[in-house]
Order: structure tokens, then C-alpha cells, then sequence
């Protein structure tokens, strides 16, 4: 099958209100040619709204909505030529599997052998070709995925749009399902738009993404840039686990930096190449990033230790997860498990090691 054309998309201060509920809130994105890219964002962040308003279904109030440079603000869904699969798959019960695929292709009047063509192409493509005469019913939830992206695909749109579509499997089909979506996606070089809660699931599948939250857009990268420099509390916590330590910059002096934090005391940090000024702030680090030692084990000075005492411990079976009281304080610290090696008990005195490096200060 040919790749398909490549079209950007991209949104200039788009704002949708509900009356007095402001769903998005002046949102600015662009989404590149044949780029695979995740909204990102709890239940009522407005990820679906913004999703929904470019497939049509959805009208703002302010703002630009451009594909390929043209504003499309105001064109009714069927003109757009975009292409949506719903996290409900939404196939026809009492048709074929390839009817329900050459469906789009009957309602813009191809030829006969024009859809034999195409139709035959996709479920190829899609691994279903000794399915075609099955129904939807007939089908595992996997195949009916497929389905659903044959029959939005086959009509060649210029985006594609994903709504939560592997929310309704279980976690190992989950897995071969957005390792197939990645593969169909970057053999057809569709510009996709991946709607999705599960962290996982966007940072293994996209190629950016973005982070919204009460429909304001809080941060767009790379996934290892969202996770490794976090803009702010929301994002740091969100994507992935984090350590936050509230409280205030008290100094910035030559190499140092001086943080108090609420319920734990004066931490002085290396000061960062842009310091911040002395004034409420965050101390942001990730649970796999610290260290933790049995108070008569040496330690590495070149980390930052912190006494405390484990609370409770959690067997994920990559890692062990403990959560330690430190002063006012519980951190989390994840430890690599090896066979053989025994968890710590709760109530045992140990030391937590931060290593200053990778260390974020967030000030909002």
C-alpha cells in the first residue's frame, strides 16, 4: 500500500467553553507531517474535547484550527477527510468484517474493483485476510481494533485520530496492540493524533507528546524530555512517579543552592545553570533515581543521604518499592530486585541517597 500524504496540523489559541466551564483553554500546538503524537491527561483534562473539535464534532470559540496551513474552522466533520477510531471500535454487528472495512469506500461510490482493491490491501495490511467474511461478534478485541483501523484508514484521511483505543484490552494485548498501531502508523506515514490516561502507553508510542490538565496545555516534548525535565508540579507527577519536596529557596551562593523543605530542613543542592530566585519552589526526583543503604553500609558521598526509616515495602517484580519516613516526610525509592535478595522490613533504620544530578527544581 503507498504511504499516504503527510499534512501538519496545527492549533492557535483554541479556546471551548461549556457556558461558564472553560474545557480548553488557549491552547497552542502544532503536530508535524507523518508525526505520531499523544494527548496526554487525567479524566476532564479536555484531551477528547481537543480531539473531538479537530474531527469536527466539537466548535470553538476563539482560535485557529490549520491542516497543512489552512484554517478548517467551520467545516463540517464528512469535509475534513479526517479519520477517527473510538474507543468502542463502534463496528456494524450484522456486517462482514469486510464490509464494515469497504463501508467508507461504498459511500464515496468507488468502483467495484476499485474496493476490492483497497479493501483487500488493508485487511492485508492489518493481518485480517482469513477474517473477511467473519462478523464483528466472531471476533477477539484485538481483531476488532483492527477492524476499526482498517475501515478508518481504507478511505486514505489526512489525520488520523485515536481515542483511548486500547483502554478495552487486557494489558499483554495492550502491549501488541500499540507495538502494532506504531507499525501500521509509521508504514503508512499518517500524521496521528493518539488520545490516551495511560502514561505507558504514550511514552511507548509516540514520537512526541503533549501534557493537558483542567484544558490548559502544560508541557509538549519528547517523552524522555517530559520525564527528565518536568515544566512543573502537574507534569512531573503525572509522567511517571516523583518525589515532591515543597518548600522555599533560601539562597543561591556561589556553587550552592539552599532549599527548606516543609518537614525535612536545609538541603543545599549544586546551584543550577539557571537559578532560581530564593521564593517558594519544588524539589522534583524520580523513586529509581535514589539510593537506599542500611544505616552501617558505607555510602557514596557524592549523593545527597537522608536518615530515615522504612515503612512499608511493595514487590513489583522488576523492583521492590519502598516508601521511607524521612523527618515529616515519606519518599519513595524503587531497588532493582535480584533472585535471592531479600526486602527490607519496615521499622528498619536505613539512609536514602539522591543523587543532586538529577534533581529538578520547579518553581510552578
Amino acid at each position: 500500500m503507498e504511504t499516504l500524504n503527510k499534512v501538519s496540523l496545527e492549533a492557535r489559541h483554541i479556546s471551548l467553553s461549556y457556558g461558564s466551564n472553560e474545557v480548553l483553554r488557549d491552547v497552542n500546538l502544532r503536530v508535524e507531517p507523518g508525526e505520531f503524537f499523544a494527548l496526554l491527561g487525567p479524566s476532564g483534562s479536555g484531551k477528547s474535547t481537543l480531539l473531538r473539535l479537530i474531527a469536527g464534532f466539537n466548535q470553538h470559540q476563539r482560535g485557529e484550527l490549520l491542516v497543512d496551513g489552512k484554517d478548517i474552522t467551520g467545516v463540517p466533520p464528512h469535509a475534513r477527510n479526517v479519520g477517527m477510531v473510538f474507543q468502542n471500535y463502534a463496528l456494524w454487528p450484522h456486517m462482514t468484517v469486510w464490509d464494515n472495512v469497504a463501508f467508507g469506500l461504498v459511500e464515496r461510490r468507488e468502483s467495484r474493483d476499485t474496493i476490492r482493491r483497497k479493501v483487500g490491501e488493508m485487511l492485508a495490511l492489518v493481518g485480517l485476510s482469513d477474517y473477511a467474511q467473519r462478523r464483528p461478534g466472531q471476533l477477539s478485541g484485538g481483531q476488532q481494533q483492527r477492524v476499526a483501523l482498517a475501515r478508518t484508514v481504507v478511505i486514505r484521511p489526512k489525520l488520523l485520530l485515536l481515542d483511548e483505543p486500547l483502554s478495552n484490552l487486557d494489558k499483554q494485548l495492550r502491549v501488541q496492540m500499540r507495538e502494532e498501531l506504531k507499525h501500521l502508523q509509521r508504514q503508512l506515514g499518517l500524521t496521528t493524533l493518539f488520545v490516551t490516561h495511560d502514561q505507558e502507553e504514550a511514552m511507548t508510542t509516540a514520537d512526541r507528546m503533549a501534557v493537558l490538565d483542567k484544558g490548559i496545555l502544560q508541557q509538549v516534548g519528547s517523552a524522555t524530555g517530559l520525564y527528565d525535565y518536568p515544566a512543573n508540579r502537574f507534569v512531573a507527577g503525572f509522567v511517571g512517579t516523583a518525589n515532591l519536596l515543597e518548600g522555599q529557596v533560601t539562597e543561591v551562593d556561589g556553587g550552592t543552592l539552599g532549599f527548606q523543605a516543609d518537614g525535612l530542613g536545609l538541603l543545599t543542592l549544586p546551584r543550577p545553570a539557571e537559578p532560581p530566585r530564593p521564593g517558594p519552589a519544588a524539589l522534583a526526583f524520580r523513586p529509581h533515581q535514589v539510593s537506599v543503604r542500611r544505616r552501617d553500609e558505607p555510602v557514596d558521598a557524592a549523593r545527597l543521604w537522608l536518615d530515615g526509616v522504612v515503612e512499608s515495602a511493595e514487590f513489583l517484580g522488576e523492583s521492590s518499592r519502598y516508601r521511607v519516613r524521612v523527618g515529616e516526610l515519606a519518599l519513595v525509592t524503587d531497588q532493582p530486585h535480584y533472585a535471592g535478595l531479600e526486602q527490607l522490613p519496615p521499622g528498619l533504620p536505613v539512609r536514602l541517597g539522591i543523587d543532586p544530578g538529577q534533581v529538578r527544581l520547579l518553581d510552578r
